[in-house]
C-alpha cells in the first residue's frame, strides 16, 4: 500500500522505515529539512537501535519530501505522528496536529480519490471527534466517511526499543469514524507485525481513553514495586526482588514493570499519569490511584537522597552512572537520575556524571556547573566516594571492583553488580532490608 508519515523523528522515522521494510511504499515529511535529507541520503534521522539496518534494507521503498501536495497524491494513508505537548493544566495540547490537518487537509482536496488519515499521536478523550475531524474536514472540504477516513492509532513503545515494538506488538489499538477506516488499517497491520497481535477496534472515545490508561497502568505497577522497595528498606531480611517475583507469578498481576528501583520518566508515563488526572478532575470524577502513583514517584529522589546522606558526608563526590530515562536511548527528559543529580548539587555534593548517550542532552537541561562529566563508566567510577548505578545499561555489569576507588560506597538501585565481586567495597541494594 501506498503510505505517507507525518514528522520524521523520534516515532515517525522508525513507523517509516518499518513499513517500508514490510513491503510498502513510504513517503514522509517534516518540518526539520535534515530529517528528509536523512531520509533521502539513507540514514536514519534519529538515534534509535535497529532503525538504520531498516532503512538500509529498504531505501527503495522509501523517501522524503518537504512538498504536502507530493504527500498526499502519492499516498492512500497518511500517519500523523507530531508533538501534543502538554499544557500548564496537564491535558495535552493539539495545536501540532491542527497546524499539520491544514496542509493535509488542502491537498486531499485536490483528490478525487478516498484517503484515510490515522492520528499516531497521543491526544486527550474528546479531541478525534471534536476539533481534530473538525480541522480535517474544514481543510478537505469533505465530510468524514465515504472518501475521506479517519482512525485513532497510537503506539504503545518505548524509546531504545522502538523498531522492536513496533514488529512485536502486544495489541495494535484503533479508533474508528467507521467501519471502512478501521478495516483498511487493520489490514496494514496484518502485513506490518513479525507477530499476529490482538486487534482492538473501538470508537474514538475509548480508544482515546484506552491509550492513557494502559500507560497508567504501568506507572502505578512501578509505583507499587518502588514502595514495596521501600519498605523492604527498613524490614529486616525482606528482599524486594523475592517479594515482586513471587507477587509477579499470579497471573492477574504479571511480573512486567513489578521491579523496585528508579521511578518512572521519559517522555510518557509522567506525562500520561498528568494527563489522566486533569481529565478525572475534569469530568468530576475522582483518579486517587493515578495521583498516589505521581506522588509516590516523585517521592523516589528524596529517598535515594536519604540513602546517600546516611552514609556520605556533604562535600564528597557522588558519581552517577545512567542519566537516560532508560537504557538505549539518550532521552533524559523526566529522567529520575537527572533530577538526583540536580538534588545532589544543591545539597552541596561534587557530582561527577557518565551516560553512553545521554550526556549532551542532560547538560543543556541542567547545565554543566558543578557537574564533572567522564568519559567511561570506569572514569566515573574511579573518581567517586559514592557510586549510584541508576540506569541498568548493560555495559555497566562489566565493572570491576579495582574500577573503583579504594573505600568507595556502591548504591545500586537495580541491583546489576554481584555483592561478591566487590567484596572490597560496601555495596548497598535498594529494597534488601537495613544494611543488606
Amino acid at each position: 500500500m501506498k503510505l505517507s508519515v507525518v514528522g520524521l523523528g523520534k516515532l515517525g522515522a522508525p513507523l517509516a522505515a518499518v513499513m517500508a521494510f514490510k513491503g510498502h511504499q513510504v513517503i514522509g515529511i517534516d518540518l526539520n529539512d535534515s530529517f528528509v535529507k536523512a531520509i533521502n541520503s539513507g540514514m536514519a534521522p534519529v538515534e534509535e537501535p535497529q532503525l538504520q539496518l531498516l532503512i538500509d534494507q529498504s531505501r527503495e521503498r522509501l523517501r522524503g519530501t518537504t512538498d504536502w501536495d507530493q504527500l498526499i497524491a502519492e499516498s492512500e494513508v497518511t500517519f500523523l505522528i507530531v508533538p501534543t505537548p502538554s499544557d500548564p493544566n496537564g491535558f495535552f495540547s493539539n495545536r501540532y496536529i491542527l497546524d499539520a490537518l491544514k496542509p493535509i487537509g488542502e491537498a486531499i482536496r485536490k483528490k478525487s480519490t478516498y484517503h484515510l488519515v490515522v492520528i499516531t499521536s497521543t491526544v486527550m478523550p474528546g479531541s478525534m471527534g471534536g476539533e481534530i475531524r473538525e480541522a480535517l474536514e474544514k481543510a478537505s472540504g469533505r465530510i468524514v466517511g465515504e472518501y475521506l477516513g479517519l482512525c485513532y492509532n497510537p503506539e504503545f513503545i518505548a524509546l531504545g526499543s522502538v523498531v522492536r515494538d513496533m514488529l512485536n506488538p502486544d495489541f495494535i489499538l484503533i479508533g474508528e469514524n467507521d467501519a471502512k477506516a478501521g478495516a483498511i488499517l487493520e489490514e496494514i497491520y496484518s502485513t506490518s507485525c513479525d507477530n499476529k497481535p490482538l486487534i482492538r477496534r473501538m470508537n474514538f472515545s475509548n480508544a482515546e481513553l484506552t491509550k492513557i490508561s494502559v500507560n497508567t497502568f504501568v506507572t502505578t505497577k512501578i509505583s507499587y514495586a518502588n514502595m514495596l522497595a521501600d519498605i523492604c528498606d527498613r524490614l529486616p531480611g525482606a528482599d524486594v526482588d523475592v517479594v515482586t517475583d513471587a507477587v509477579g507469578s499470579d497471573s492477574r498481576i504479571g511480573t512486567k514493570y513489578l521491579k523496585g528501583a528508579m521511578g518512572y520518566g521519559g517522555p510518557c508515563f509522567p506525562r500520561d499519569n498528568v494527563a489522566f488526572c486533569a481529565l478525572a478532575k475534569k469530568l468530576g470524577a475522582r483518579a486517587d490511584l493515578a495521583e498516589a502513583t505521581d506522588k509516590i514517584n516523585k517521592y523516589q529522589v528524596s529517598r535515594i537522597m536519604g540513602m546517600i546522606e546516611a552514609v556520605l558526608p556533604v562535600g564528597k563526590k557522588v558519581g552517577i552512572l545512567g542519566l537516560s530515562y532508560k537504557p538505549q536511548t539518550g532521552v533524559a527528559e523526566e529522567s529520575q537520575s537527572v533530577f538526583l543529580a540536580a538534588s545532589l548539587r544543591d545539597h552541596g555534593y561534587s557530582v561527577a556524571l557518565y551516560d553512553p548517550l545521554a550526556l549532551p542532552n542532560v547538560l543543556k537541561m541542567i547545565g554543566s556547573d558543578r557537574f564533572h562529566t567522564c568519559d567511561s563508566p570506569g572514569a566515573c567510577a574511579k573518581e567517586a566516594d559514592l557510586l549510584i548505578v541508576a540506569t541498568p545499561w548493560p555495559e555497566f555489569k562489566e565493572l570491576s571492583s579495582d574500577s573503583l576507588k579504594a573505600g568507595s560506597v556502591i548504591i545500586d538501585l537495580w541491583r546489576t553488580l554481584p555483592r561478591e565481586l566487590f567484596a572490597a567495597h560496601r555495596i548497598l541494594y535498594l529494597g534488601k532490608g537495613p544494611e543488606a
